[in-house]
C-alpha cells in the first residue's frame, strides 16, 4: 500500500476545489502547485520572462500542445508564481464571442474578461480592480500622513491629489493615457467626496463597459471609451500603471487560441493574426513595458499553413522552429514552447501524489500498492499511440475515477479494477513502464 510518508498539508478549501476540478478533467484555478510534476524546463523559461518584465521589459510566449497536454495547467501554475512575485495577472479563454480583434464587441469582450479576472497577491481569485486602486490611494494617504500632514488639515487632500497626478501624468504620453489618467484621478476625487456613484462610473469606464462615448461624456466628462479597436492599448496602460503603483508588472494569459483558427472568414482571421503580430512586436521591440503575454494553443493553431498562425507570413517567419532544433534539442528561449509528453517516471510521481491528496481529502488510506500504480500506467501506456499521444488529463481523469471507485466500494481492490480493462494490442512496441521507478516514494515531495 502507498505509504503516506509525509503529512500532506493542503488547505481544505483549496484541496476540495482541486479534487473536484481534476476529477472532472478541468484545470484547477487554485492549488495547481500541489500537483505540479515535470515541466521544470518550461517553468524556468517562463520565470526568466518574469525577471525580465520586473526590470521594465516585456515578453510574449506561445504555449503549444495537444488538448489535455497541460497548457492551461501550466498557465494557472505560472499565474500563481506571478502573483507570489508581486505581479498583477489577468486571464481569459477565447471563444466565438471573445477574440483578439473583432467587431460588434468581440474584441472588447476579451478586455472585459481580462479585467474581470484581474488578480493580485491579496486578491488571487480575480475581481481585484477596485482593490488595487483603493490600496494604492490608501498608501498615498499614509505617506502624506507620515510626512506630518494630518488628514484633518485642509492641505492633506491637495497633497494626495498632487501625488496622484504625479503618477498618472506620466501615462498621458501613451495612447489613451490622458483619459485613463483622468478617470483614475476622478476615482480619487469621488473617494474624497464619498461619491459612490462617480466611483462606480469610473470603475465602469476602466472595465470597458461603456457602449457609447455619449454615456461616458455624460457621466465622467471624458471623450473616449475602451472599445474593440483600442482595448490592447489599455492593457499596456494597465501594465505601466501597475509598475508605477508598486507591482512588478502585468502578466496576461490568453488560452484557447484555437478559436482564432476556427474563424471561417479569412479577412477576420487575418485581422486577429495581425493584432497578434502587433502584440508580438510591441513586447520584443520595447514598445510595451512591464507586460508579459502568454498565449496557449494547439499545434494546429500554430502550424496550419492554410488557417493557422503560419498562414500569416509575418508570424510564420517569426515563430517557425529553427532548423537546428530538429535533432532532439529544445530551444526554450524562443517565442514558442512546445509541451512534451511527461515521462513515465513523471506520470508515476503524478499519480502517487494524487493518491496522497485523495486520501487527505476523503480521510482514508487508499488501497493502492506500488504494483497497482505500475499496472495502471502499463495499462494506460499500452494503448495504440500512447507513447506520444497520452496526455496528463487522460491519466489524471482515469486515475481519479479509479480512486473514487475504490473509496465507494470498500470490498474491492485496485487490481480488480485494473484487471478488467482490456489490453489493446498494438503493431509497434509500446514503451514499457520501468519495473521499479528510478526514485522511491520518499523522494516525492509535496
Amino acid at each position: 500500500m502507498v505509504e503516506n510518508t509525509e503529512k500532506v498539508t493542503v488547505p481544505k478549501r483549496i484541496l476540495s476545489s482541486l479534487i473536484r476540478s481534476i476529477s472532472a478533467g478541468v484545470v484547477p484555478r487554485l492549488g495547481a502547485p500541489y500537483i505540479a510534476i515535470g515541466r521544470d524546463d518550461e517553468i524556468a523559461a517562463l520565470l526568466s520572462d518574469l525577471n525580465q518584465v520586473s526590470e521594465g521589459g516585456a515578453a510574449m510566449r506561445f504555449l503549444i500542445g495537444k488538448y489535455g497536454s497541460g497548457k492551461s495547467f501550466l498557465m494557472q501554475l505560472m499565474r500563481g508564481y506571478a502573483l507570489e512575485r508581486g505581479f498583477l495577472t489577468a486571464d481569459c479563454d477565447l471563444s466565438p464571442e471573445r477574440r483578439i480583434c473583432g467587431s460588434k464587441g468581440a474584441g472588447i469582450a476579451t478586455y472585459r474578461e481580462l479585467i474581470r479576472n484581474l488578480s493580485s497577491k491579496t486578491s488571487p481569485e480575480a475581481g481585484a480592480l477596485s482593490g488595487i486602486i483603493s490600496k494604492w490611494l490608501s498608501s498615498l494617504m499614509s505617506e502624506v500622513a507620515s510626512g506630518g500632514i494630518s488628514p484633518n488639515d485642509p492641505s492633506f487632500t491637495s497633497e494626495v491629489t498632487k501625488r496622484v497626478y504625479n503618477v498618472t501624468r506620466e501615462l498621458e504620453n501613451s495612447v489613451g493615457g490622458f483619459d485613463f489618467a483622468y478617470v483614475i484621478t476622478e476615482y480619487y476625487r469621488a473617494s474624497v467626496d464619498n461619491d459612490d456613484e462617480k466611483k462606480s462610473h469610473a470603475l465602469r469606464w476602466l472595465r470597458g463597459e461603456y457602449e457609447t462615448k455619449t454615456e461616458a461624456r455624460r457621466d465622467l466628462s471624458v471623450n473616449s471609451i475602451i472599445d474593440d479597436d483600442s482595448w490592447y492599448d489599455y492593457i499596456k496602460l494597465w501594465a505601466e500603471f501597475g509598475r508605477k503603483i508598486g507591482y512588478e508588472g502585468l502578466v496576461v494569459f490568453i488560452d484557447e487560441c484555437v478559436n482564432l483558427y476556427k474563424i471561417s472568414n479569412r479577412i477576420s482571421r487575418e485581422n486577429n493574426y495581425e493584432k497578434i503580430l502587433s502584440m508580438f512586436n510591441d513586447t520584443l521591440q520595447g514598445k510595451a513595458r512591464g507586460l508579459d503575454i502568454i498565449m496557449g494553443g494547439t499545434p494546429q493553431f500554430l502550424e496550419d499553413t492554410r488557417r493557422g498562425l503560419y498562414s500569416y507570413e509575418a508570424l510564420r517567419s517569426r515563430l517557425t522552429d529553427s532548423r537546428f532544433g530538429n535533432d532532439g534539442y529544445r530551444d526554450l528561449m524562443g517565442p514558442v514552447i512546445r509541451l512534451r509528453r511527461l515521462s513515465d517516471n513523471e506520470l508515476y510521481a503524478l499519480i502517487t501524489r494524487l493518491t496522497k491528496l485523495h486520501g487527505q481529502h476523503f480521510s482514508w488510506e487508499p488501497r493502492v500498492t506500488d504494483e497497482d500504480l505500475e499496472s495502471f500506467l502499463k495499462s494506460s501506456l499500452s494503448r495504440a499511440g500512447a507513447d506520444i499521444m497520452i496526455t496528463p488529463r487522460e491519466i489524471i481523469r482515469d486515475y481519479m475515477s479509479m480512486l473514487n471507485i475504490l473509496y465507494q466500494n470498500p470490498n474491492i481492490k485496485a487490481s480488480d479494477i485494473i484487471g478488467k480493462i482490456p489490453e489493446v494490442k498494438v503493431q509497434t512496441e509500446a514503451p514499457a513502464v520501468e519495473k521499479r521507478p528510478t526514485f522511491t516514494l520518499s523522494d516525492i515531495e509535496l
